[in-house]
């Protein structure tokens, strides 16, 4: 049994060690939020976070979870009031989507650790791939966010 917190609530998993992070919260809770992408933690589609830090979900083994909080997509804010989410909306970010939770997720984790970040920070620290090339807009809306004291 591997015991963690996911988005606040408490699990117990009787699942091999070994398994990616994302199989055992996509697969056995259903929190589906969070997406595969490349399976080899560069595209970022699966970033979650694990005690407030970003990390890709895909190469995580569950064991180094274990006793730790994570949160996902859905934990980020119950209602998508989190002010990067909003941010997202408001810039009009997504355009097929599939990649968003993650960029999300990264540049939520980003903003807590530099709330006020320079236009070359931005691009240095957000390593997330897009395939839709949404970038732009993805930098506006972590500026956004950051005005709005993200």
């Amino acid at each position: 049994m591997i015991e963690l917190t996911i988005n606040g609530e408490a699990h117990a998993l009787d699942v091999a060690p070994e398994m990616p992070l994302l199989w055992a919260v996509r697969d056995t809770l259903g929190l589906v939020g969070t997406k595969f992408g490349c399976g080899k933690g560069l595209c970022g589609a699966c970033t979650m976070h694990l005690d407030g830090n970003a990390i890709r979900s895909c190469i995580t083994p569950l064991a180094a979870a274990a006793g730790r909080a994570v949160t996902t997509i859905e934990g980020l804010s119950a209602d998508g009031e989190h002010v990067v989410q909003q941010a997202w909306v408001s810039e009009e970010v997504p355009q097929c989507g599939y990649c968003q939770p993650g960029q999300i997720m990264s540049a939520a984790a980003f903003l807590r650790q530099n709330p006020n970040p320079t236009d070359e920070e931005i691009w240095a620290g957000m390593q997330n791939l897009c395939r839709c090339g949404t970038y732009l807009r993805i930098f506006k809306a972590i500026k956004t966010a950051a005005e709005r004291g993200a």
